[in-house]
């Protein structure tokens, strides 16, 4: 059996022995007799009138195979005692997730560069907005460290038992949505707190308290920006007819979903119509509304 460096490991300890005793790197050798116990060592036995020999000197690891100095033979200096191997694997010390504080604009005179700043957004929007897609590019393409956090996704780490929405608003969906929120408010304070932005994406509705921005405001904190995505119906209707399984909602179902996102006119949030916008301009113009949101937050 071989250690974390490859050298390889001494027997057990037995009664009289000391850690190096009868322990030579010869031993992994075949055809190579180790060390002869010294006379009087504990444990080998003394011939009669023989007196005892001195205890046995320490020989350093990389010199067990060497030839003992001929009579008469200068004797080598000693060694400086090899310094011992760093723990390699040692426990990283990570800064506690915390609440997002509200960020603080930028002193200077020109608005602040979001691509460089290190910020929570929510971005909401109906089936088939484009949320996952831009969230996605926008993080990719960022000059600091980012996470992408979908709901969705966290919503489907159920997998017996996932209660889907789409069979109806029931204690189940609603308990499974209420735990992925609090599982992605977690993920996203941790990430802040070590110095990563995160950018999380949701479905949610301006009339619905139970889906509302105060959840992800209490689990986040109040420095999570939300943006709104929003294109026109026809825009979603054709995105969602691209996906494929739990993904894909009925037309009606997204008629409606769109209908009620349209609350948020008036709310105070920045809106982005992305119905002519493809996905690359739809990040850059979020890079923009993140930067004015920077400068004076909205109040929600």
């Amino acid at each position: 059996m071989q250690d974390a460096v490859g050298a390889p490991l001494p027997p057990p300890h037995q009664p009289g022995h000391g850690p190096a005793a009868g322990w030579s790197s010869a031993g992994h050798h075949p055809g190579h007799p180790g060390p002869a116990p010294a006379p009087g060592f504990a444990g080998a036995p003394v011939p009669p009138g023989v007196p005892p020999a001195p205890a046995p000197q320490h020989v350093p690891p990389h010199h067990a195979h060497a030839q003992p100095p001929h009579q008469g033979a200068p004797q080598h200096a000693h060694h400086a005692p090899v310094p011992p191997t760093p723990d390699t694997t040692g426990h990283v010390q990570l800064p506690p997730g915390a609440p997002v504080p509200v960020p603080a604009p930028s002193p200077a005179a020109e608005a602040p560069d979001p691509a460089a700043t290190t910020l929570a957004v929510l971005l909401i929007g109906p089936a088939g907005a484009g949320k996952t897609s831009v969230a996605k590019y926008w993080a990719d393409h960022r000059r600091v460290p980012t996470a992408h956090i979908s709901l969705d996704d966290v919503r489907e780490w159920v997998r017996s038992g996932f209660a889907d929405p789409q069979s109806g608003w029931n204690d189940n969906s609603e308990a499974q949505y209420r735990l992925a929120r609090r599982t992605c408010g977690f993920a996203a304070r941790n990430f802040l707190a070590n110095g990563i932005s995160c950018i999380l994406d949701d479905a949610v509705f301006p009339d619905r308290p139970v889906v509302g921005l105060g959840g992800w405001k209490r689990h986040v904190g109040p420095g999570l920006m939300p943006v709104v995505l929003l294109p026109g119906l026809e825009i979603v209707l054709e995105r969602n007819a691209e996906r494929s399984g739990n993904r894909r909602l009925s037309d009606e179902e997204v008629a409606r979903i769109h209908g009620r996102m349209a609350g948020w006119y008036g709310s105070g949030l920045p809106i982005i119509d992305n119905s002519q916008l493809d996905v690359p301009t739809t990040a850059r113009v979020l890079d923009d509304v993140l930067a004015r949101s920077i400068a004076s937050p909205p109040q929600w």
